[in-house]
């Protein structure tokens, strides 16, 4: 194997919680509910599907339904898709909806899973290709940079840029082509047997792992090691 794409979130980084991430906002902008409130709006937030990388919608609205087959199409069928289900939810100032969009794509949101670093570290180190390919609507760059993680990463492919999103193969096709390996000497690793599994069609050799919290997911990505040793 001369290379590994990774998918982004819930394989390499997993999101805040959707508590945390609601508190988050309350805080930067002011705003204050009472405990009981506060987590009650958290949890209608969490079954709306309204924190991108989180949970999926308990139940997706019907007039959302078309958007959200494309989300990560562009920038702007994310924000709509996303902050179309935060709306359902009331909150004490409308423009909270747009705060919490913005939230979920700073660093401080993300967290990488523990073996991550030390994954693609061995991975640069042995001189394989390192590729991010993800269905998500804006630039995950910064997040890997700020966690010091962007120095091994050699090529992000990100859906929004090229109107293309997995599991259609030519986004995997253009992260193989940006690091100049041959597909059949790819693997590609996900939590997405849908979306990641889009691989196999080009011939990549596909691994998956399981979306968890990071306290729950230690070491399922150092398998990866031995797939291209």
């Amino acid at each position: 194997m001369t290379a590994v794409l990774f998918d982004f979130s819930g394989t390499l980084f997993r999101v805040e919680s959707t508590e945390s991430w609601l508190r988050a906002v309350l805080a930067e902008t002011g705003h204050t509910l009472p405990e009981p409130e506060l987590k009650a709006a958290a949890g209608a937030l969490e079954a709306a599907g309204a924190l991108p990388g989180g949970a999926n919608p308990v139940e997706l609205p019907a007039d959302l339904a078309g958007v959200w087959a494309v989300r990560d199409e562009s920038a702007e069928l994310h924000r709509a898709a996303y902050t179309g289900l935060s709306r359902r939810v009331p909150l004490p100032d409308p423009g909270l909806h747009d705060a919490l969009y913005e939230r979920h794509k700073v660093p401080a949101a993300w967290a990488p899973y523990p073996d991550a670093p030390e994954v693609l570290r061995t991975l640069h180190e042995r001189g394989i290709g390192v590729g991010v390919v993800s269905n998500i609507g804006w630039d995950l760059s910064p997040v890997f940079r700020e966690h010091g993680l962007d120095r091994y990463v050699d090529a992000y492919v990100l859906s929004y840029e090229h109107g293309v999103q997995k599991p259609d193969p030519r986004l995997f096709s253009l992260a193989c082509a940006a690091l100049g390996a041959d597909p059949r000497q790819v693997v590609m690793v996900g939590d997405s047997k849908e979306a990641d599994g889009g691989a196999a069609a080009l011939g990549c050799r596909v691994h998956f792992v399981d979306h968890l919290p990071v306290t729950d997911r230690p070491d399922a990505l150092l398998p990866v090691l031995d797939l291209v040793s």
